[in-house]
């Protein structure tokens, strides 16, 4: 059925068939009977070297949850272009990287005015990062896939301004796709 639509496509289109696809856009892709993995170990390594951290020590979690992020803490500005540019590449990374979108995700509200700590903040996601480039999405092929969808809130976790914030997780078959 497949090959099929493969050759009706090829007949209606200019098209060239190069075999499986390995690598697009900064994500890498193995195809396998199984299922298919993809995954960004080059970008994450390529991000490491720009940040002059491909040899930091690593850490267990992405963020240190036991200390608030504030918008106002005391602590010197950072260097906003480095940190504008360091938040924009984890955005990038997030595609593949679904572990590490909230604490990217919190950072990013501090790219108008960041300070040391929240540049700290995104230097620990970059330390996570390093012991953690194999990790992944996994897309299993299975014959009974289920739509299942996941959400949670903070209710006024924001110290600034009291704001939620809300996340929401959905996945099909094996791999989360949003």
């Amino acid at each position: 059925m497949v090959n099929k639509f493969k050759k009706d496509m090829m007949k209606t289109f200019e098209m060239t068939n190069f075999g499986l696809m390995h690598y697009f856009l900064g994500i890498e892709i193995t195809q396998e009977e199984e299922g298919t993995f993809i995954s960004q170990k080059k970008y994450i390594e390529t991000l490491l070297k720009k940040f002059k951290m491909e040899e930091c020590k690593t850490v267990s979690t992405p963020l240190d949850n036991t200390k608030a992020i504030k918008k106002e803490d005391g602590s010197p500005k950072a260097n906003e272009s480095q940190f504008r540019s360091m938040i924009g590449s984890l955005l990038y990374l997030i595609a593949t990287r679904p572990d590490i979108m909230y604490a990217v995700s919190l950072l990013s509200r501090f790219m108008q005015n960041p300070n040391q700590v929240h540049h700290g903040a995104a230097k620990r996601i970059l330390r996570y990062l390093q012991g953690t480039k194999n990790y992944g999405i996994w897309y299993r092929v299975t014959h009974d896939s289920k739509l299942i969808g996941y959400t949670d809130s903070d209710w006024a976790g924001s110290v600034d301004d009291m704001k939620s914030t809300s996340v929401y997780a959905f996945t099909i078959g094996s791999g989360i796709f949003s």
